[in-house]
């Protein structure tokens, strides 16, 4: 399709550059300080200066580790799905003119690159980056980049330098391995959340999205500020708590929930609206998940890429096969 050749030549516009500043250097795999700065700014080399980090991560933990990396002053090639990017530049208010306040807090000091790594030019040009990088972060589901081709074993046959660090929400083996994770996820699962007592909203985030945008915070509870939904919902035994970061997980959760109506209503199209429309969709989506048990929930949810998890008692936990 056209809109798919324009953005492989984009992507490829853009490996181009990268080989201009000389990420793409031509002297082998990954590390080495460029000898091209002035004796007087020696002493300003930062710890991790040369090293190449290739980018996989989204959400949270893969990006802020990466940020990290970048801080120190490593070169990091931010990687993002063509057209839609990172889920987390739609999660808002606050936004900063049209971008994500919360994508713009992990992702600072990267370069940017889009790619269709479901396709095999895009985990092509992947593996060109990866043989002239020094680490490769990624925090799919464990298989997922395997099945892509891009998997630990893929990369070490042409990279066998490389470090390959994967984050994951409940580690590489197990039962619940594939499961997706978000952090209220963990607390519930882990037993946290059951001893805190009803959650209370701390006001530090609230602090921090008003000194961004000088605009006071409405009343959600206990959920999350800027995605909706995202939180502990009353089943008819218990809670299960739910994360939708994106419109893809959203209409999954609807028609896990069998409210298919809700994945074309205007009013719930992006996570932008259904953070607007918050009172009304989390009335509806509550009033399902109180009719059936948490285990049935948790049975539907399973295998559905939709970030879950009970919220388990210290009985729970340690009866826990994972």
């Amino acid at each position: 399709m056209p809109s798919e050749t324009h953005a492989m030549l984009a992507t490829l516009a853009r490996v181009a550059a990268l080989r201009r500043t000389c990420l793409f250097s031509g002297r082998g795999g990954g590390r080495g300080l460029w000898t091209g700065r002035p004796q007087s700014d020696m002493n300003n080399i930062k710890p991790l200066e040369g090293v190449k980090i290739l980018d996989l991560t989204r959400i949270l933990a893969g990006p802020f580790a990466t940020m990290n990396l970048g801080d120190l002053g490593a070169e990091v090639i931010k990687v993002e799905r063509p057209g839609v990017g990172d889920d987390t530049r739609t999660w808002g208010p606050p936004f900063v003119g049209t971008e994500s306040t919360y994508y713009l807090s992990v992702n600072r000091n990267k370069k940017s690159i889009a790619v269709n790594i479901k396709d095999p030019k895009g985990v092509k040009i992947i593996k060109e980056l990866a043989a002239v990088c020094d680490v490769f972060v990624e925090n799919y589901v464990p298989g997922k980049l395997s099945a892509m081709g891009l998997g630990y074993e893929d990369i070490d046959k042409i990279a066998p330098h490389i470090i390959y660090c994967s984050i994951t929400g409940y580690g590489q083996t197990g039962p619940i391995s594939q499961r997706a994770g978000y952090d209220a996820v963990a607390s519930a699962v882990s037993g946290l959340m059951h001893i805190t007592g009803p959650e209370v909203a701390c006001l530090s985030h609230i602090a921090a999205n008003y000194l961004i945008v000088r605009k006071e915070a409405k009343r959600w509870g206990t959920a999350h500020g800027s995605i909706v939904p995202y939180q502990a919902f009353k089943t008819k035994d218990g809670y299960i708590v739910v994360g939708a970061g994106n419109n893809q997980q959203f209409a999954t959760v609807c028609k896990i929930l069998d409210l298919p109506e809700l994945i074309d209503d205007s009013k719930y199209k992006t996570n932008h609206l259904r953070v607007q429309n918050r009172k009304e969709l989390i009335k509806i989506l509550s009033e399902r998940f109180e009719e059936e048990l948490t285990s049935k929930w948790l049975h539907l949810f399973e295998g559905s890429g939709v970030p879950y998890g009970p919220i388990n008692n210290m009985k729970n936990v340690f009866a826990e096969p994972q």
